[in-house]
């Protein structure tokens, strides 16, 4: 409803992004509509369309202990919402969004009130003399309630549209009206207008570009639609918690104590379903911490209500049942969220009763000793040997009124984090410094050419140093040169970059990396090996020709790999990541155990079968829907534009894909895969070889086998045998070795009991 609207509305639909975040390490979770989009806010990527609307799966666990004790409360909701960027503003947003609730959804004008920020007196106008609102029901607040901000940056005020849910739910206070805390008035849609620039000093500048940002909770549209008391009894939730009341033979609302309960494990349930789904796996850090620790918390409460054994797998299944149609990805890997699930469930069961033991202990301990507070060394205890978050340790102590020595838990967490860090050595990569490239003209873009020529004109647009923009570049200077169209591959994907020359009648470039820049941009970075390049002239960009074949080849590899792996895994296989260049791959995907020698084999051999059979490979640039109906395989959480490129290799491999490929499967000649190994939690890498680069690995291997027969003075033929008879050699004369030093043993013994004499009667030596 919401999208067809907005659709209507000239507005791209996009499909919700996958909770873990895509290149942006401010956030573990996608936790709003916009989060995922950031990036054409700012500018570093081009939207696919102006206008777009989405309805975005989200996650938030800042307020995780709330969650459960009143219904006002979820860790996981989806947020509708429509976006602007540089095209319509005020006018429209507001217009569109009372046409919708009105006309659309059928709210009742009479109950809906807005508000504006205090000087945002367009905003206010728009309510008041266009839409006809009057000027008693729209509502003027301050900064803290209706401008949004977060330091430096663009910024703006918003507005926000309320709905009266009637007197029952009110507090009954004579002031109660919008903006009071109890729930009579549910704020339903935020209109964030960005035409600000805080310099973060508090000086703020109008923007050229000025964006719309909106948010709508569906799960609140639902309660206002519904008219039920809180988001757990919307129809939806209420299935799954009726689910919940089943296992533990009980009914909501009879009991508070049992509510709580009873609304953690659903609410946490439907969360960690959505985050396995999107290839989160329980681990110890980050994002892996918090399905972990959702889990762990509703196995927990799951216990308190008397539910015998393993639970979430099945009430998964519900959620899956109740979601699919919106989130087809859900069924597609039902089977690995059930497997994570339940293998999580069970290692928690097996430590959990020993664990309660020995909080129960510690618990005991300290009101013997009249303390109330846990110390930081035990709850480190607890997490590290029991598997008992924090949060969880924390939860059971305040349900008694003890507490936790949270800073002293972060101390022994940090020990042991140094501990790990001086066991292994860490590499950062340090890519190039960026701050130089914000000065560039943002309108400025490169098109990419390469995927049919190696060689190709183009005119200079930006010259850089490391440290600013300069109109040449001289003999022995290092820096970046950036052209209006380039056959040059940027890093992408997992694809590493092209490296080559760029020449021109008075210089030479050597292009060392090649580098993906906001906007569309690309930047080639080496240096001046002979005479000058300057801004504005025309130079002649080669890339390496051997180079590029050779990352094709493992690029290419990459694709019949990952459709290998599903065939012989299962379709829960996912790539969670990638590595390719001119002398390896590396893939890693989701999966739940470590792959059997014999596993290793099939996906090998189904690799080489295909490239024997020399498949053509094709690209074809299609709509997304187009694509999907083709069956293309998508890089999960990735973002897509209205068109793609779709690679086909053969029957076989279908993927959407940026990067460079092979014309026919045969010119990757042979596979094999040299390691398979875990990198997280229910995340494996494979590490692999083609081509030439298998065939240097295979002369490498030779070299070492004819230095091992050599040293064992025998042929590489006959060295297995060799070695067998080595051992057997070996173990002969150890075991000869251990008979000679018992006949030692004994013989010396001897000796000694030779000069044993007997003095009246006593032996004495």
């Amino acid at each position: 409803m919401f999208l067809d609207f907005f659709e209507s509305k000239g507005h791209l639909v996009m499909k919700s992004f996958s909770l873990v975040p895509h290149n942006d390490n401010s956030l573990l979770l996608i936790n709003s509509g916009m989060a995922p989009l950031k990036p054409y806010f700012t500018g570093q990527e081009i939207p696919p369309r102006r206008r777009v609307a989405t309805c975005q799966k989200c996650i938030r666990t800042g307020d995780i202990e709330n969650i459960g004790k009143t219904a006002r409360h979820g860790t996981f909701f989806e947020m509708l919402g429509n976006f602007s960027f540089g095209d319509y503003f005020k006018d429209e947003a507001i217009h569109w969004s009372w046409e919708f609730l009105t006309e659309v959804v059928g709210l009742d004008p009479d109950r809906l009130y807005p508000s504006v920020y205090l000087d945002d007196d367009e905003a206010f106008d728009i309510w008041n003399k266009e839409i006809g609102i009057p000027a008693e029901r729209i509502f003027r607040f301050g900064k803290e309630d209706n401008f949004w901000e977060h330091g430096a940056g663009p910024c703006g005020p918003c507005s926000e549209i309320y709905y009266d849910r009637g007197e029952k739910y009110g507090c009954g206070k004579p002031t109660c009206t919008v903006g009071c805390d109890c729930d009579r008035y549910i704020e339903v849609w935020n209109n964030v207008f960005t035409q600000f620039e805080n310099d973060g000093h508090g000086n703020y500048t109008e923007l050229k570009q000025k964006n719309i940002d909106t948010g709508m909770g569906l799960e609140r549209l639902a309660v206002v639609v519904q008219d039920v008391d809180s988001l757990f009894t919307v129809d939806t939730n209420k299935a799954l918690l009726d689910a919940v009341c089943a296992l533990a033979h009980t009914e909501y609302l009879a009991d508070e104590k049992k509510d709580v309960s009873l609304r953690i494990i659903a609410d946490h349930v439907k969360s960690c379903t959505f985050m396995i789904s999107d290839g989160i796996m329980p681990s110890n850090e980050g994002r892996g911490y918090v399905l972990r620790r959702l889990l762990r918390r509703a196995a927990r409460h799951g216990r308190m209500l008397g539910i015998e054994g393993r639970f979430m797998a099945g009430l998964a299944k519900e959620v899956i049942e109740l979601s699919k149609d919106g989130y087809p990805e859900l069924e597609e890997k039902q089977a690995m969220i059930l497997k994570v699930l339940t293998e999580e469930e069970e290692k928690f069961n097996r430590t959990i009763d020993q664990g309660l033991a020995i909080l129960a202990s510690m618990e005991a301990e300290m009101k013997e000793k009249g303390e109330t507070v846990l110390s930081g060394e035990n709850a480190f205890k607890l997490y590290d040997t029991y598997g008992f978050p924090i949060d969880l340790t924390k939860e059971i102590l305040e349900e008694k009124s003890f507490s936790v020595d949270e800073d002293g838990f972060r101390a022994c967490m940090d020990e042991q984090k140094k501990k790990a860090r001086a066991a292994r050595k860490t590499t950062n990569y340090m890519g190039a410094d960026v701050t130089v490239y914000q000065s560039i003209d943002a309108a400025l873009t490169t098109k990419f050419v390469g995927y049919d020529r190696l060689t190709h004109d183009s005119r200079i647009t930006v010259l850089t140093t490391e440290t600013e923009l300069v109109e040449a570049l001289t003999d022995g200077q290092t820096g970046t040169v950036i052209v209006e169209e380039t056959p040059f591959y940027a890093t992408m994907g997992g694809q590493q970059a092209d490296t080559g020359v760029i020449i021109c009648p008075d210089g030479e470039f050597q292009v060392e990396d090649t580098i993906a820049l906001q906007g569309g941009k690309v930047g080639h970075v080496g240096r001046v090996v002979k005479g000058m390049l300057r801004v504005g002239e025309t130079v002649t960009l080669k890339v390496c020709p051997e180079r590029r074949s050779a990352t094709a080849i493992n690029h290419s590899a990459t694709h019949l790999l990952q459709k290998a792996l599903r065939t012989v895994l299962g379709d829960h296989v996912e790539q969670a990541g990638s590595y390719v260049d001119k002398d390896r791959l590396r893939f890693d995907f989701t999966h739940f155990s470590a792959m059997t020698g014999e596993e290793i084999e099939k996906v090998e051999a189904l690799v080489n079968e295909e490239i024997r059979a020399a498949l053509p490979v094709n690209t074809e640039i299609m709509t997304l829907d187009e694509a999907k109906k083709t069956g293309a395989m998508a890089l999960f959480g990735e973002k897509y534009g209205e068109t793609v490129r779709v690679v086909k290799m053969g029957d076989f491999s279908t993927e959407l894909c940026g990067g460079t490929h092979v014309a026919n499967t045969s010119a990757i000649s042979s596979f094999k895969i040299i390691s398979e190994s875990g990198i997280a939690a229910g995340v494996r890498r494979i590490e692999a070889l083609t081509a030439s680069g298998l065939m240097k690995h295979y002369e490498e291997v030779e070299r070492e086998l004819h230095e091992a027969a050599e040293t064992a003075k025998t042929t590489p033929a006959d060295l297995k045998k060799k070695i067998l008879a080595m051992q057997e050699e070996i173990k002969s004369l150890h075991s000869e070795n251990e008979k000679l030093k018992s006949k030692l043993a004994n013989d010396s013994l001897g000796d000694v009991m030779n000069q044993v004499k007997e003095v009246k009667g006593v032996k004495l030596l």
